[in-house]
């Protein structure tokens, strides 16, 4: 028959295993690590995340996730245009969510249900925005606080130039009379529109980057665009002077 003294030291020395096993476990939960594939600053996840990110990655490999720190989303935001893929749908998105991701089931199936939105429309995306007539460099997603995400596609603006160019010349071939006052007028409207609405035309600036709140919007945003390039150089002195606004944010 065992002793008190003996029941009270193997309830004790059960004790002390319980509190390691759990301390064990909280420094698992909080250790965190560096991930695989493309990265924007230097975001590390615990070993739970990390497991769940990487199941994310396969359940949608037609997008190309790109993983943003904490401190550097408003980057991340700032720059989305330049993670832009021409082949995949990128998705920028950051280590705070994958985590909450991981541990709330709740808050998972609200984001998995964006990104299953988005990947429902990935196929038809860059066929439409071809349609448009814009020369697409690439396209990705930004999922954002608040349960949504943004829309976002880069537009050469060179090539779209060039056809326009190519369309005035053919023009211009049936007023011969008029072409070179005609011709010199529109170079010096064109350089206006562009100086008020702050693009740039050298090489490193020859492109610009419309977001939306949905595919859909994207795809108009895009071909609005592509019209009012084109009614701009259609349009008489007079009318240009009255001036457009043309607003590429959500």
């Amino acid at each position: 028959m065992s002793t008190v003294s003996e029941v009270m030291a193997g309830t004790q020395a059960a004790q002390q295993m319980q509190q390691t096993s759990e301390t064990a476990n909280a420094a698992n939960a909080s250790k965190k690590t560096k991930v695989s594939g493309k990265t924007v600053g230097n975001p590390q996840l615990s070993e739970k995340a990390a497991k769940y990110y990487e199941e994310l990655k396969k359940k949608y490999s037609n997008m190309d996730f790109v993983l943003v720190s904490s401190d550097m989303k408003e980057f991340a935001k700032s720059h989305a245009g330049s993670f832009a893929n021409p082949n995949k749908l990128a998705v920028l998105i950051d280590e705070e969510k994958i985590e909450r991701m991981a541990e709330d089931e709740n808050f998972r199936k609200q984001y998995e249900s964006i990104l299953n939105n988005a990947a429902s429309g990935v196929s038809q995306l860059a066929k439409k925005l071809s349609a448009t007539g814009a020369k697409v460099k690439g396209y990705g997603m930004q999922v954002n606080d608040g349960g949504n995400a943004s829309f976002f596609a880069v537009i050469d603006k060179s090539l779209a130039a060039q056809r326009e160019r190519i369309a005035q010349k053919a023009a211009d071939k049936k007023e011969a009379k008029k072409a070179d006052e005609k011709k010199a007028k529109k170079e010096a409207e064109q350089e206006r529109i562009s100086e008020r609405r702050g693009e740039r035309t050298d090489s490193a600036k020859d492109e610009v980057v419309i977001t939306a709140s949905s595919v859909e919007e994207l795809i108009q945003k895009v071909n609005d665009w592509m019209m009012a390039g084109m009614s701009d150089r259609a349009r008489t002195e007079e009318e240009l002077k009255v001036g457009q606004r043309f607003d590429l944010s959500v």
